[in-house]
């Protein structure tokens, strides 16, 4: 599998949270299940936005882009819709 960058929408806190990794549903089944202790006061979750990336540099570079607030801009203009009620900026 191909790296993915992923954006969650934690339903508890309306914060978002923004990670990579090589395999998507298996992350993303692992946060919801409490097997990720640094995310598990936070769930459930949604998630709201992926990509796939070129390799693992890539999403990397791309995750630490997403966490400036050029990259939150990038996101809130590219998902309007889910940031309602989103404390985020």
């Amino acid at each position: 599998m191909q790296p993915s960058l992923y954006v969650l929408l934690s339903e508890k806190d309306k914060k978002l949270y923004v990670g990579y990794t090589e395999n998507l549903k298996l992350r993303f089944e692992a946060r919801q299940k409490e097997r990720i202790t640094s995310t598990k006061d936070r769930r459930p979750f949604q998630l709201i936005y992926s990509e796939v990336c070129l390799d693992r540099k890539d999403a990397m570079h791309r995750e630490k882009y997403l966490k400036t607030s050029y990259g939150k801009a990038f996101l809130k203009s590219r998902l309007k819709s889910y940031f309602t009620g989103c404390k985020n900026s």
